[in-house]
């Protein structure tokens, strides 16, 4: 809604009568591309990937292990008795429900530490946003547009600034 409002009063302040095209600087900001390919981000990611390694490496050995006592079952079931076979069925219903339900609390997990550094990540980009339009002397500065001229994008000089931090 404040973007609308942004964009609404810059058009007001041009249609009021002033020169608008030499007076009000205006600059565009790809939210999407600060978030995947700024260096931030991208340390973000590879630290979340360390982190959750070791899980995902769990889970993975265990759903191989559940693949195993399946295939074993299946090979041995003819010759077990009614109870063992029932036994081994319930062990491998619990494993493969414990074994999503972990793969879940994962998925979980990834997403909310995902969430908390992707907005870490936010937060700074906006902080250099705010120093380029400082410094630049920026009046507006959008990160929605229908249609934007390459000309007022200044996100890869926001990329270039998260590096250099």
């Amino acid at each position: 809604m404040n973007r609308v409002r942004t964009t609404f009063a810059a058009l007001l302040l041009c249609g009021a009568g002033l020169a608008c095209a030499s007076e009000i600087k205006i600059g565009f900001v790809k939210p999407e591309r600060l978030v995947k390919e700024s260096a931030p981000a991208v340390r973000a990611m590879k630290k979340l990937e360390k982190e959750f390694a070791p899980r995902e490496a769990e889970l993975q050995k265990l759903g191989k292990q559940a693949k195993d006592l399946q295939a074993q079952f299946e090979k041995e079931s003819l010759t077990m008795s009614e109870s063992d076979r029932r036994n081994k069925e319930q062990d491998l219903v619990r494993m493969n429900r414990d074994l999503q339900r972990m793969q879940r609390e994962l998925r979980e997990d990834v997403n909310l530490r995902k969430n908390e550094e992707l907005a870490q990540v936010v937060e700074r980009a906006n902080k250099v946003i705010q120093e380029i339009a400082e410094k630049e002397k920026f009046d507006l500065i959008l990160q929605d547009a229908v249609y934007v001229t390459p000309r007022v994008d200044i996100t890869d000089k926001v990329l270039k600034a998260l590096a250099d931090k």
